[in-house]
């Protein structure tokens, strides 16, 4: 083309002299064109032997100046092909002439369509593109977050040119690719392999308890940290506010985010139980407390599915924790068992739901469920009272106090159901200053406690009065040197007795340690003076059917009501005993409790 071009328009041009001006502006073009086509054959060696790698900025430049290039080359090719054709037109009669500028035209439109081939697959741009798109993913893996200001410069500038050319959609590619892969990694080394457990319906929320304390750990530093950084990134990275949306979202659902949510999702899905309802407040309370993070980071439209996923998460959230709370009261009746504890002890269920109530009534769960019953009571367009809660919650002591009474009739030795009553009613008592005590009332704490003095009456002197009576009996009586044996019957009587009570006792239950030190030093108090006076009067008489001492007695009592201290060392059942004697209590006089009682 270099050579023919100037000769053919000579050639061509030589019988006219009168389109002499119109040569002149047809060959200035021409060859300009042919020394646009010497630069260009020089930039093409260089893009051909160059790397990105080695000098990015010089490659480049490279490649800007080959694009100039040839849209200078198409922007000549066209000026040079409108004054050729304006030559044919005096070159109708001259077949010879008119074939030449015919030739030149044929090079000229194939010279002005080397743009558009350059960029198409296998073209010289669309090569020099597709190295800058491999560097621009080795960058990206290549370097670790946060990138320096250097990587960033060079992800940008490729970025710049590419954009340019249109060729953008092949770097968002390799740059979701890339930081999915990194972001995936990241998030893989906290061992998320539960994420895929197949919970269901049947599963029980308590023995997933820890998975789902690890769930809102993880998720919070996947979203802080992961996601967080992933954010900042694009935004450095892409100028276009839709590239940086896109991209992120991408990453953020390709890298896992969307398993951390169909895991929250499954957990609602377990079955329900009064432990699933503090667990899904739990749960509320973590996206509560992300929610500011969630919206910042994935409210654009491209993260649709993320917002799906949360809004449906939040929803189950919800449901579930205000199905759970209003179903409470017949969950506790469900849970009502048939048989009396037979150490007389307050049931576990009395114990857990009362705790259980506490906990929701926290300061730390009591602000999250009225938030959780307000949103749920909006979505039915009403308006949430602050008696709900006060409401459920009497409900709830009042199934466990039929519970209870129910119980209590269950007994056949009515020391042991006074037993009963007395521990359930002192535990009752014993919630004065608790968030439920102070819901339930004072005159509610105080009837219990009045209850709990008056099933302990009745149970001593339904034990150990009557044995007392057979002491303070056989003190009215005047005995004499000559009645040994009715001294002897009587001692008898007496250790039968008192052996048959302990024995009884020995496996009955007192809770509270200091109902449990007041019942047994009200029992030493009363019983071993009256006992050791009557040793003092009468043991000379029976000396060897005396079966026990007054401090024999007196620990003997003292051990009572704690089955597992009499099996542990003598050291500690010493120190129990210490702990009675030196209770710090008002003692009863026994019979003043019996007359009380009557």
């Amino acid at each position: 083309m270099n050579q023919r071009l100037p000769q053919s328009l000579g050639i061509a041009t030589r019988p006219n002299i009168g389109i002499k001006e119109q040569i002149d502006c047809a060959i200035s073009p021409a060859m300009a064109v042919l020394k646009i086509c010497n630069a260009i054959e020089e930039l093409e060696k260089a893009i051909l032997s160059d790397r990105p790698c080695s000098n990015l900025y010089a490659y480049l430049l490279v490649v800007k100046q080959l694009e100039q290039a040839l849209k200078f080359l198409a922007a000549n090719c066209g000026l040079a092909i409108q004054w050729l054709e304006g030559i044919l037109q005096f070159l109708e009669d001259n077949d010879l002439y008119a074939s030449k500028v015919n030739m030149c035209l044929g090079i000229l439109q194939k010279l002005q369509v080397t743009d558009e081939k350059a960029r198409h697959n296998g073209g010289i741009l669309s090569a020099a593109f597709d190295k800058l798109e491999i560097e621009f993913k080795r960058l990206l893996a290549e370097n670790s977050m946060p990138l320096s200001i250097a990587a960033m410069e060079k992800l940008q500038a490729i970025i710049s040119r590419l954009n340019a050319n249109k060729r953008l959609n092949k770097c968002i590619s390799a740059y979701v690719e890339v930081r999915s892969m990194k972001a995936r990694r990241r998030l893989e080394a906290l061992e998320l392999n539960y994420l895929e457990n197949p919970l269901s319906e049947l599963d029980d929320v308590q023995d997933i308890e820890g998975l789902i304390d690890q769930w809102c750990k993880h998720l919070e530093l996947a979203v802080k940290n992961v996601y967080e950084a992933e954010y900042k990134l694009c935004n450095e990275v892409f100028r276009s506010d839709t590239d940086r949306k896109s991209c992120f979202a991408e990453i953020a659902t390709k890298s896992g985010l969307v398993s951390f949510l169909e895991f929250g999702t499954r957990i609602t899905e377990c079955k329900k139980d009064p432990v699933k309802l503090v667990k899904l407040l739990d749960i509320f309370s973590f996206l509560d407390n992300l929610r500011t993070d969630f919206n910042r980071l994935f409210s654009s439209e491209e993260c649709f599915e993320i917002q799906h996923l949360t809004r449906n998460l939040i929803r189950k959230v919800v449901y579930g924790a205000c199905e759970i709370f209003w179903e409470l009261p017949s969950q506790v009746k469900l849970q009502r068992q048939t048989i009396s504890p037979s150490d007389g002890s307050v049931p576990k269920l009395a114990s857990f739901v009362t705790d259980y109530c506490n906990h929701l009534l926290s300061d730390n769960y009591k602000p999250l469920l009225i938030k959780v019953l307000t949103i749920h009571q909006s979505w039915k367009n009403e308006t949430y009272q602050e008696t709900l809660i006060m409401n459920q919650i009497h409900c709830i002591i009042k199934e466990i106090g039929l519970h209870l009474d129910t119980l209590s009739k269950g007994y056949e030795d009515m020391a042991l159901s006074y037993l009963f009553m007395m521990n359930n009613h002192c535990h009752f008592s014993n919630l004065k200053g608790t968030k439920v005590g102070d819901l339930m009332g004072e005159s509610w704490v105080r009837g219990h406690e009045q209850y709990k003095d008056y099933y302990m009456t009745l149970h001593l002197k339904d034990t150990w009065g009557k044995i007392l009576a057979l002491l303070s009996q056989g003190q009215e009586d005047d005995y004499t040197s000559n009645d040994s044996l009715t001294v002897k019957k009587s001692l008898k009587e007496f250790n039968e007795a008192l052996d048959g009570m302990y024995e009884k006792q020995c496996n009955w239950v007192v809770p509270n340690d200091k109902l449990r030190l007041k019942m047994c030093r009200v029992a030493v108090e009363a019983f071993v003076p009256v006992y050791r006076c009557y040793l003092q009067n009468y043991s000379h008489l029976a000396q060897e059917d005396v079966k026990y001492t007054a401090q024999g007695l007196d620990s003997m009592l003292s051990s009572l009501f704690q089955p597992k201290i009499r099996m542990c060392s003598s050291n500690k059942q010493r120190e129990w005993i210490h702990q009675v004697k030196h209770v710090e209590n008002t003692a009863y006089n026994f019979h003043q409790l019996t007359l009380m009682a009557v």
